[in-house]
């Protein structure tokens, strides 16, 4: 953050440190509901570095498991009917 006195983030970088994992809650919510806490729309540049954030957070601070989207492999193979092999 600058030395102006003023919270505001220079950069990306500075911006995703400063994500606590409340507002990486709210910002998925907003995503989800395409809409901000207090009702107000958001708009489509909004909802696409909503995401980058989202993204950028989970990299650094979620496990593989964790993160949005996650499909466990080995459950889903072990779940799986085995393969029928035709001769």
């Amino acid at each position: 953050m600058d030395s102006s006195g003023d919270n505001n983030p220079n950069n990306f970088e500075e911006l995703l440190s400063a994500i606590t994992p409340e507002i990486h809650s709210k910002l998925k919510q907003a995503i989800e509901l395409g809409r901000w806490e207090n009702g107000d729309r958001l708009s489509k540049e909004q909802v696409e570095l909503c995401m980058q954030a989202v993204i950028a957070y989970d990299e650094n601070h979620l496990t593989e498991e964790e993160k949005i989207g996650y499909i466990d492999r080995v459950k889903l193979r072990a779940k799986s009917p085995a393969k029928e092999t035709r001769h």
